[in-house]
């Protein structure tokens, strides 16, 4: 996509990155329903996991399978292999790594005889306490160039905490 770069973020506080990075994307949403841009094009968390169900492609971190379980449209024994696989993940949170996870969608994919579960970081070089965001440049700048008054502080408090980062 043109205008965009890509950069892998390192973040030491995963709690405080994930509330800085809510906080960014929900001013760029706002100012993205008002002015049709929006500056962040996608971000990948190292442990980031995309199920295609019935309906499209969701995307969940390991560990949040319990509460997406009833958004996936899919039949009850696709669900409980999943959940099979996703629990072990989860009780090895502290210590796991993307390869492990990388490890386990293949296996779990296997096990379902589909591919159906994705996993993007391990292919990006993510490792624990990283992030992969598509800024879109062409939005930003746009962006900057009309926004005044309450619009144009909501712009540069979301800069601000991405800049925290970049």
């Amino acid at each position: 996509m043109g205008g965009t770069v890509s950069k892998i973020i390192r973040f030491r506080d995963e709690e405080e990155f994930i509330e800085d990075i809510d906080f960014a994307l929900e001013r760029f949403s706002y100012l993205a329903s008002k002015y049709g841009h929006n500056p962040v094009g996608g971000i990948v968390l190292w442990d980031s996991i995309a199920v295609r169900d019935d309906e499209g492609i969701k995307l969940f971190r390991v560990g949040e399978f319990p509460y997406f379980e009833g958004t996936l449209r899919l039949d009850l024994e696709t669900l409980r292999v999943m959940e099979r696989y996703f629990d072990e993940l989860e009780s090895r949170w502290d210590e796991l790594t993307v390869e492990e996870i990388n490890y386990f969608v293949e296996m779990l994919n296997e096990a379902l005889g589909e591919e159906r579960v994705y996993y993007d970081a391990y292919s990006l070089g993510l490792d624990r306490n990283t992030a992969y965001i598509i800024l879109d440049l062409v939005a930003l700048n746009y962006l900057e160039g009309v926004l005044d008054g309450r619009d144009r502080e909501i712009f540069e408090e979301a800069v601000e905490v991405l800049l925290k980062y970049i």
